[in-house]
């Protein structure tokens, strides 16, 4: 008898996985990490051009000390930034997310942009250095967040189907909010910062 139940449960527990699987749940899953594994990147990216601002502050007042007002913005866009506790999982959150993340955005362009106007700033090659990590970091966030937009959008739309929408309803699975652009290209272009060749080098008397 008491193999007779073990045997039951067994049925039972292998026809409720069936099940499951059937009705999506396995899928919705694997889709759910996929987003997760996606959002964790663009923060990543994210962190890692927040890393940057300081060096780069330090490294253009070396040559542009009055240049106070720039400074001040992308100090203060930076604090912003990690101010912000987001949760991708809620709209209201995810759009401040991404305005704090557009106004350090405007705030480092017109910072690089200040380097035109010290031609020994441009020769310097600690700043040449950290603009190259600047733009190779904007161009992974640009990437991260495409891939991130297409995880959302694949989850979203798997779970809106029938009968997968059963199921999410069910295990209180609903539609992500996501990254919000006027049109797709938004998100497939990175941004430039690269401001021209840097000019050949100063003589050490000149540096600063």
């Amino acid at each position: 008898m008491r193999a007779f139940r073990m045997l039951c449960a067994g049925f039972a527990v292998l026809l409720a996985c069936g099940l499951l699987s059937g009705c999506g749940y396995n899928q919705i899953q694997t889709k759910d990490e996929a987003v997760k594994a996606a959002w964790s990147e663009v923060i990543n990216q994210y962190q890692r051009r927040a890393d940057l601002v300081p060096n780069l502050v330090a490294t253009v007042k070396g040559y542009a000390a009055h240049e106070e007002q720039v400074f001040r913005e992308v100090t203060d866009a930076r604090a912003k930034v990690g101010q912000v506790t987001v949760n991708a999982d809620d709209a209201a959150s995810l759009a401040k997310y991404q305005a704090v993340q557009g106004e350090l955005s405007s705030a480092l362009t017109r910072l690089m942009a200040v380097s035109e106007n010290y031609p020994n700033l441009k020769a310097d090659g600690l700043f040449q250095n950290l603009q190259a990590q600047l733009e190779g970091t904007e161009n992974r966030i640009t990437v991260a967040r495409h891939r991130y937009v297409q995880a959302v959008q694949d989850y979203n739309s798997y779970i809106r189907g029938f009968p997968v929408n059963l199921t999410a309803k069910v295990f209180g699975y609903q539609v992500k909010p996501n990254f919000t652009v006027d049109n797709e290209a938004a998100i497939s272009t990175a941004p430039k910062v690269d401001f021209g060749t840097p000019s050949a080098p100063a003589s050490a008397s000149s540096a600063h």
